[in-house]
């Protein structure tokens, strides 16, 4: 009788624990199922901390060094330069979030208005710092319609076609291939000399006088440099209007006409979202040899899978400028915690945001900085197809 109990016991206990590791292994199933999914997920709507990504943007060649060298000590007998970051600064900037070095860590979260100041500068322009770095222009108040639009002024020559008929033929063409895209997700962004009776920086919104007609300028000087481009002036606020959409919905509906443009031509590679920056004339204005510029600014979307491609097309482009053009460029700046900090740049690694000057500019300066833009994108852009039709050969050849 009692071995018949002892039997019975020890079934019951392998049973229970026959239950035991089902129930672990359908955990550990359920886990790495969810871990899959949110793994697969687009970058955008991935769930996501700003502080575990502030803090891994931030985690440099050295401090990976150190950590590495913490667990193998051979590391650190190879490489005696690193400058050693000490364990009690590591950990307080991975618990708190807060970089001594940066008051913004702190203060971003506890002044009203200061998330303005987020981002990163990749590279400096010249006077550009924490507090002068581009702000995206505001919301329109309400629902824009023509009959609560400014009355224009300083119209005269501003609508002038751009030279149609260069005065050389460019040595190198593109040909038919339309390889630049210019679009323009805050279509309506616009300039206050030509607004009347506006002042305030954030009622510069107009559907006709706008950044839209920056393109046509910049068009006409690269298509004389032999580069083909296609300029969509797609109405995207009118558009988000009739949708009831709001205006942080912007990139998401001009992401759909870009992804159409991409669909309907294979060649297009290039791709600029044109904006103006809200800073007043002080910061986004220069004068070059005696002629006075609207100064532009690279905006990199650090929250995108091409953030590093993207920045490194941006930060050439800087240098180009920065040759030719000394102080035309207020640098690359990345956006990651606040904003849309995608930009659509997600599309192509060739996609950037140019801020172009800010709300007091005229076209007679925005166009002279679309000229010089597309003279050094001319040169970058040759190259690199030089380069290109080399490795092609080579590679025939082989």
């Amino acid at each position: 009788m009692k071995s018949k109990r002892s039997g019975t016991f020890i079934l019951i206990q392998g049973t229970s624990l026959l239950k035991l590791v089902a129930t672990i292994l359908l955990f550990m199933l359920f886990i790495f199922s969810i871990s899959g999914i949110l793994t697969s997920l687009k970058p955008q709507y991935r769930l996501s901390s700003a502080s575990v990504n502030h803090v891994s943007m931030n985690v440099n060649g050295d401090l990976l060094y150190q950590l590495m060298g913490w667990e193998n000590h051979h590391f650190l007998t190879v490489k005696r330069d690193v400058n050693v970051p000490t364990l009690t600064n590591v950990v307080f900037k991975l618990s708190s979030n807060i970089n001594l070095d940066d008051p913004r860590s702190l203060l971003g979260r506890e002044l009203p208005g200061f998330y303005q100041f987020d981002g990163k500068i990749l590279v400096a322009g010249e006077g550009t710092n924490y507090t002068n770095m581009p702000i995206e222009s505001s919301p329109p108040n309400e629902i824009m319609k023509a009959e609560q639009e400014a009355a224009l002024q300083n119209l005269e020559g501003i609508d002038k076609s751009p030279d149609e008929n260069p005065s050389s033929t460019p040595g190198q063409t593109t040909g038919d291939r339309k390889v630049v895209y210019v679009y323009f997700s805050h279509n309506r962004e616009s300039f206050l000399p030509y607004l009347k009776g506006v002042t305030d920086p954030n009622l510069a919104n107009h559907s006709q006088i706008n950044v839209t007609k920056i393109g046509d300028q910049l068009k006409s000087s690269l298509e004389d440099r032999g580069i083909g481009t296609f300029v969509d002036k797609t109405d995207i606020q009118g558009n988000l209007n009739k949708k009831g959409l709001k205006y942080t919905k912007s990139y998401q509906e001009s992401r759909a006409v870009v992804q159409a443009a991409m669909a309907s031509n294979r060649d297009l590679t290039y791709f600029f979202d044109i904006h103006r920056d809200s800073r007043r004339k002080k910061d986004t204005t220069i004068s070059i040899n005696g002629q006075s510029y609207a100064r532009l600014a690279f905006v990199i979307g650090g929250k995108n899978p091409n953030y590093e491609k993207n920045a490194k097309l941006a930060s050439k482009l800087h240098d180009l400028l920065q040759k030719k053009y000394k102080g035309l460029s207020r640098g690359v700046i990345v956006k990651s915690n606040n904003g849309n900090a995608v930009y659509n740049q997600n599309l192509s690694e060739n996609a950037i945001l140019i801020e172009f000057g800010g709300v007091d500019n005229t076209f007679d300066e925005l166009n002279r900085s679309a000229d010089a833009l597309a003279d050094v994108f001319s040169e970058y852009f040759w190259q690199a197809e030089n380069v290109n039709q080399n490795v092609e050969q080579s590679t025939d050849k082989q």
